[in-house]
């Protein structure tokens, strides 16, 4: 776990990543939060924090009675939602910083593509 990160936060990233990497497939069951809650020694209430915000997400659902469970098309979901990110984080300062250096598309192009090659 990381200190400078609210753990419930912490659970969801958990969570999306073993879906992102293919260890929570689409309609597999997620373990229980009261087992989140022992594997990671939290309350289970901060558990569940974590697990709602993605069902709110549409990531995870709930068959009541049985568990919560990795809906259809979540790995899709979470892709977009992650390149969207990476395009505001990364992609939209690098061409602000390359139209402030003059580089002309096709030579930021080419630097993209000599990095992605490498």
């Amino acid at each position: 776990m990381d200190d400078g990160q609210p753990i419930f936060l912490q659970i969801a990233q958990q969570l999306e990543g073993e879906i992102l990497d293919g260890s929570l497939g689409e309609e597999t069951q997620v373990p229980s939060i009261n087992a989140l809650a022992a594997f990671h020694r939290i309350n289970p209430a901060t558990a569940l924090k974590g697990v709602n915000l993605l069902v709110d997400a549409g990531v995870l659902y709930k068959r009541r009675g049985i568990g919560m469970f990795v809906a259809a098309g979540a790995r899709a979901r979470l892709l977009e939602q992650r390149r969207a990110e990476f395009a505001d984080a990364h992609v939209r300062p690098l061409v602000d910083r390359a139209r402030g250096l003059g580089l002309t598309h096709s030579e930021l192009t080419d630097m993209i593509a000599k990095e992605m090659n490498r």
